[in-house]
Parts: structure tokens; sequence; C-alpha cells
């Protein structure tokens, strides 16, 4: 297999295998508590979509699991390290590791604007990870084509659209070859005619099996692509179940509440 079709292909690992657990993270900001004893598992290969009203703490666990937020407690696990005990105060080094296990796409593109496209993409692989400039170039590549961007290699951010900057956010990612995509509303920053075409990006992700945790407002696309949804409220997950169940059955009034407001009228 070339580099190329390397950068393609998700991690390998048994399809079942926890990658990730987490227990009992707390976060407050001031008097505010935003997470308040969060448990959860990600399994190789599945998709979990993370969904509630704003300022639940749904995007907190994920700047969590990327070492950009550091809680007071609670215990962050990789298969095969790194394992991150919050109340043991975190270095820097425990805070890169867990950025070396996964890669965050964030809501606003993020991209840096005086580098083009494929300067952008292999910034992480070079720098941060050492890969050879040659290599980082064949992988950037293969990942812009396969997202319908190979003609925009040399194009600066300000060039593109919403979402042809958001589908080079999803490259840098996947450039970097990590074991966990976490992705904060990939789309809510775009105009409405430009979400689909992201979309389908996350979509071919899910079908080859890229492990990856989602915090979205598009219930459709979740009940799509879930292999389990969690329902955040006030810090807490207040339910979780695959999406064929919570979403037409769920069990707390809470949730039934949330999405009575914004999935009824997708039916």
């Amino acid at each position: 297999m070339s580099h190329a079709d390397d950068a393609l292909t998700p991690p390998a690992g048994a399809p079942a295998a926890p990658l990730l657990q987490v227990r009992g993270l707390q976060k407050s900001f001031g008097d505010n508590r935003v997470l308040d004893g969060v448990d959860l598992e990600v399994r190789r290969g599945e998709v979990l979509v993370l969904i509630g009203p704003s300022g639940s703490g749904k995007t907190t666990v994920l700047r969590s699991l990327n070492g950009l937020e550091t809680p007071e407690a609670g215990v962050v696990q990789f298969d095969g390290g790194p394992t991150i005990d919050f109340a043991a105060k975190p270095t820097k080094g425990d805070r890169s590791a867990l950025r070396d296990r996964s890669a965050m796409v964030f809501q606003h593109h993020n991209l840096f604007p005086h580098l083009t496209v494929l300067q952008n993409v292999i910034e992480g692989p070079v720098h941060a990870h050492g890969v050879l400039r040659i290599d980082a170039v064949a992988r950037a590549e293969a990942l812009l084509d396969r997202v319908g961007l190979a003609e925009k290699r040399d194009a600066y951010p300000f060039e593109l659209s919403g979402g042809q900057q958001q589908r080079v956010g999803i490259v840098r990612a996947l450039a970097l070859k990590p074991d966990l995509l976490l992705f904060d509303e990939p789309t809510s920053a775009l105009d409405p005619e430009l979400v689909g075409e992201v979309l389908k990006v996350l979509r071919g992700l899910a079908d080859e099996g890229w492990t990856m945790v989602i915090v979205t407002h598009e219930l459709g696309f979740a009940r799509e692509v879930a292999d389990e949804v969690l329902f955040f409220d006030e810090g807490v997950i207040v339910e979780r179940g695959v999406p064929a169940e919570l979403f037409t059955a769920p069990k707390k009034e809470r949730t039934r509440r949330f999405l009575d407001r914004l999935l009824r009228p997708l039916d």
C-alpha cells in the first residue's frame, strides 16, 4: 500500500475493541458546573453523536478529549495509552499525548490564512509529527482528492467557500492519521446550501470505519450515521441509546422535550 493509500485508511484495530474510556469528567467555569461526572466509551470504528441544548457540556467533552480543556477531575484512557487523571494535574506532555491520538475539527475552520490549502494540511504532520515533507504532500494530495478539492491545493483560505474551508479542516485532521476524530458542530457555521457537502464527507468517513465523536444539531444526520447517541443537558448525560430507539421512543422527559423542539419538523 502506498503512503497516499494509507492516508485514506482508518488506523487498524479490532473492530469492537474499546478505543477510549472516560470516567467521571468534571469541569466548572467559575460557579457554572459544565460537566458533572460524565462517563462514556468509544469503540473502534464507532460513531458516537452528542446532542443537547447549547451550554450542556458537549463541546467541553470534546475539548477535554483533545487536551484543549483541563477538567478538575476525571480519567481519560486510550487503548495503549495515554491514561490521563485530571485530578493529578496533567502536564503539557499529557495534553500533547491526547492530541497524538485524536484530531479535532472545529465549528469555525481555523485555517491559517497566510498558508495555502496544501500548506495548511501538511503543517501538522511535518512540524508536529516529524513526517517527511514528500510523504506529507503525497498524503495531503490523496486526501484533498478524496473530498473533491484536488484542484484547490494552491488556493488560500479566503479563496474558498465556507464548505470548502470546512472540508480542508477535515482533511487537515485526517492527515494526522488520528485514532479518533472529533467534530464540534462542523456544519453550524455554514450557509444552508453548503451543509450537504460537508455531511457527505462525514458519511463517507463513517462508511470507511473511522472512529468519530460528533457534536451536532443535525439530528437527521445523527439518526443516519450514529452507532450511539448521547443526550446532554446541564453537564450530565441524561439518556443514551441507539438512534432508532432514542429518537423515536426516548425514555426521559427532558430528552422528549428537546426532540419535540428539534426533530419533529424532520418527520
